[in-house]
């Protein structure tokens, strides 16, 4: 069944009693253009919170249960994604929503946007609501908006499922607040790398005022923990944490200055996540630099790597990169480039070396290397069994032994091994060699290939 959404079809919703019993054509000409113009904000993906219904109402939600994207044939429908406004009173360069962009805009009122979340429920479209804005007059008057969008969510139609809110830099911060206990995760995007950047490109926005309400949100999670180590029944202030987005390739930072501020604001800030977004060219600004071959997809697609790195296998920035040596492999992926540079700390012994160090191998996961670490108490494991256990062992065969051995006699040599990486295709994904860039929107009419 064909689940595309647009006027044409409208007749396709039931009528239903209820406060939500119609959507107009002009309803969703606005959730065509605020759909679409979500896509440029990345920060929503499958992660969230476990949310229980109480019974009182409807929606609940599991953290392994949310997704970012909608399609037309019904794959993985979770997030409704969208923008409150894509007017704004700012001129970012860099920004399709920019003031002097000569744009259709569109503004949802709290209620239309509360009615889709729920007749999209209903249907079993989405889990949840993902909601970002420009800044329309005041982001005090933005800020409004969207706390009575998730206010009436969460109270008039008792919805318990996951929603993640788009915060506003220079927003009251008790709006903030309000805003906090009752969605289950909070981002402020960062927007530019550095401050420097920030300036040139968004003059109209600062540093510090981003940086003052990611602050309060760190601070008033860390108060809520304690808070609900003492009452059980306190509310929760966005459980899921807070995250943030930077754009790659609008300016000229290196990958060494990128992920060392991505590296300081998981160590200042305790984020769940920061987002690389690839810089694409909307504005044509003479400002911006003109990218030959499109938006920076690979070197995006490194960086999320790196930042695994950083969260789940205890590296720092020093370790991956350098002054000297300042941007990423584009060929490998950092963690074996990594291995490549200090060859003279494998090959590593699978039946003795210890979890961190596991960690560090090439083709051995997070998952893995439990695995291995609970396996081998009871056996001595062979390549046979780390196969089974899901080590990718094209990769992990030049960087361990297994009872002294080899898979095969190898040479330990940088150039060897290099090139037996670089012949490896999945070191670049699929969807970079074979695809141009193209983001699902809930108005996607294509079949997905088989």
């Amino acid at each position: 069944m064909n689940l595309s959404l647009n006027s044409n079809n409208i007749s396709t919703f039931p009528q239903e009693t209820g406060p939500a019993n119609h959507l107009s054509p002009t309803v969703m000409e606005k959730l065509t253009l605020l759909a679409a113009a979500a896509k440029y904000d990345v920060a929503c993906t499958s992660s969230g919170v476990d949310r229980h219904g109480d019974g009182t109402g409807i929606g609940n939600t599991k953290s392994c249960g949310i997704c970012h994207s909608f399609s037309a044939d019904g794959r993985c429908v979770s997030l409704l994604k969208i923008l409150l406004t894509n007017e704004c009173i700012f001129n970012c360069s860099y920004c399709q929503n920019s003031r002097d962009n000569d744009i259709p805009r569109a503004t949802f009122t709290p209620e239309e946007i509360c009615t889709l979340t729920i007749e999209f429920y209903r249907r079993n479209y989405i889990e949840g609501l993902f909601l970002s804005s420009g800044i329309i007059e005041t982001p005090n008057y933005t800020m409004d908006l969207m706390y009575q969008v998730v206010y009436r969510l969460r109270t008039l139609y008792r919805f318990q499922g996951y929603i993640h809110i788009k915060a506003i830099p220079g927003a009251d911060p008790l709006l903030i607040e309000k805003t906090g206990f009752l969605a289950d995760r909070m981002s402020i995007n960062l927007e530019l790398p550095t401050g420097d950047a920030l300036k040139r490109l968004a003059p109209c926005k600062s540093r510090q005022t981003i940086l003052k309400p990611m602050r309060q949100i760190q601070n008033s999670i860390t108060q809520n923990k304690n808070e609900l180590m003492l009452y059980r029944k306190a509310p929760r202030f966005v459980p899921a944490g807070q995250s943030t987005q930077m754009i790659i390739g609008a300016t000229p930072e290196n990958d060494f200055q990128i992920m060392s501020v991505a590296e300081g604001l998981y160590q200042k800030f305790n984020l769940k996540r920061v987002f690389y977004s690839a810089f694409i060219n909307v504005n044509q600004n003479p400002n911006l630099p003109t990218l030959a071959g499109g938006p920076p997809l690979l070197r995006e697609h490194r960086l999320y790597q790196a930042d695994w790195l950083l969260r789940y296998y205890h590296f720092t920035v020093n370790e991956l990169l350098s002054e000297e040596r300042p941007n990423f492999n584009v060929y490998l992926d950092p963690k074996c480039d990594w291995a490549l540079r200090h060859l003279e700390l494998f090959p590593v012994e699978i039946q003795t070396a210890d979890y961190k160090t596991l960690l560090r191998v090439p083709g051995i996961g997070e998952k893995s290397a439990k695995r291995i670490v609970n396996a081998r108490r009871g056996c001595t494991l062979d390549f046979s069994d780390l196969k089974k256990i899901g080590v990718v062992l094209k990769r992990a065969l030049y960087f361990i032994t297994c009872s002294g051995r080899m898979m095969y006699p190898i040479k330990i040599d940088e150039d060897y091994i290099c090139r037996n990486l670089l012949s490896d295709r999945t070191q670049i994904p699929r969807e970079l060699r074979e695809e141009s860039y193209r983001q699902l929107s809930l108005f996607d009419d294509t079949q997905p290939a088989i």
